[in-house]
């Protein structure tokens, strides 16, 4: 996907949710995969610690080798274990890449050894903050992710600091400038606090967010039914377009409004956002 396919029209559906699983446990692959999630992310870096890297890296070799499809959390390129990780999703055509603390220089060295590989660059830094609008619009990222965790430690913000969501809308119109779907927010902790989840969900769509990442499977449903768009969302939007196409007009009156090009591309959106996801993304 180029920078450009999203704003164009391109892109027929909108990831929401992405579950990450330790890749040092192809036993929990599987059941990642019937979670509900429009994504996994076998992740190489956090989860694992540094003397289950390699097995952690077969065992996603295995598993994608088998025909699977996932994005891969690499370790950055100023780890040992950087250049492995990417021989790897090189060897492995379904496979995606989430780069973390992405900036442009390291975003670069990726797409330099897998040209036209579609990388998520996780911005964690201030520094990768500082660079979003050059970075993506980058060939060959496919979206940017906030890492507010770590994001938090680097810029020396409290944990749950309000200048998180200038953080995030600077990464939202940074998306939408360069044509890439809206961002995908960081994580949620509180495994089991569900108003935390709606919560921190809620204020990601309004700062322009299409997605989160998850770190258990039930946090898949809240992220599936906030980030996509409301049954009377869905309905009004159909209605606009069925009227539109039925008067063969720019400009039109619905439901006592006026109707023209904006409200139609927001109405398209809406219905773009409702298709349906597969995990079955990349053919290999």
């Amino acid at each position: 996907m180029t920078n450009a396919s999203f704003a164009e029209g391109g892109q027929a559906h909108l990831e929401r949710s992405y579950l990450f699983v330790p890749g040092n446990r192809p036993d929990r692959f599987e059941k990642a995969l019937s979670s509900g999630a429009d994504r996994i992310i076998l992740d190489l870096e956090d989860a694992v610690a540094p003397a289950e890297k390699d097995s952690a890296r077969s065992a996603a070799h295995r598993w994608l080798k088998d025909g699977n499809s996932a994005v891969v959390r690499i370790n950055g390129t100023d780890s040992f274990w950087f250049d492995g990780d990417l021989g790897m999703v090189a060897a492995c055509p379904r496979a995606e890449i989430m780069l973390p603390k992405a900036d442009v220089e390291s975003v670069t060295r990726v797409l330099h050894y897998l040209v036209d590989r579609p990388v998520i660059a996780l911005i964690e830094t201030v520094a990768g903050l500082a660079q979003a609008n050059e970075l993506a619009k980058i060939k060959g990222v496919s979206r940017i992710a906030f890492g507010n965790i770590d994001f938090t430690t680097d810029a020396r913000l409290p944990t749950g600091s309000p200048a998180l969501n200038h953080a995030r809308f600077q990464l939202a119109m940074a998306s939408r400038a360069a044509g890439l779907p809206p961002p995908v927010d960081g994580v949620t902790v509180e495994l089991d606090e569900h108003d935390t989840l709606v919560s921190e969900v809620k204020n990601s769509v309004s700062f322009g967010f299409g997605g989160k990442l998850c770190i258990h499977p039930k946090q898949v449903v809240i992220v599936n039914e906030h980030y996509g768009p409301s049954e009377d969302e869905i309905v009004w939007a159909r209605g606009v377009l069925a009227a539109v196409a039925a008067a063969g007009e720019n400009v039109i009156q619905f439901e006592g409004k006026m109707i023209d090009r904006p409200v139609v591309e927001r109405a398209t959106y809406i219905i773009r956002q409702h298709t349906p996801v597969t995990n079955d993304l990349m053919e290999g």
